[in-house]
């Protein structure tokens, strides 16, 4: 499975941005997709997911962002409202092909795929 961001860029604050992740390889043997952060002298962090049929979130960005999945497509998207300057970090999309009802989805470690990372950076 390949991964690849796109979508970043440089907004200012209470703007809006929307990430894509195209899925490559064998992309209907993924049960989940995620996106993580990494913020500048900080570990990476759990931003959201989708399964089959859930989605979740962090606090942080619970009701400002949405995450779906276009499964014929082979497509995530991480829509981002509302954002803010701590919001500014390297979006990464990750993939989980094992795990099923029993993935942890907000542990990086469950996630066997990344792509290289897309930057989003919120000025103020």
């Amino acid at each position: 499975v390949r991964l690849v961001e796109s979508g970043g860029g440089l907004v200012q604050a209470g703007d809006s941005l929307r990430l894509s992740c195209v899925l490559s390889g064998s992309p209907f043997s993924v049960y989940a997709l995620g996106w993580f952060r990494r913020a500048p002298g900080k570990e990476r962090e759990f931003v959201a997911a989708v399964s089959w049929s859930n989605t979740y979130y962090s606090n942080s960005v619970k009701g400002r962002f949405t995450i779906s999945r276009d499964n014929a497509e082979s497509t995530v998207l991480l829509q981002m409202n509302t954002l803010r300057p701590e919001d500014t970090a390297i979006y990464y999309c990750a993939a989980a092909t094992l795990g099923g009802v029993s993935l942890n989805y907000y542990d990086d470690a469950e996630y066997e795929y990344w792509g290289q990372g897309t930057q989003v950076t919120v000025a103020s």
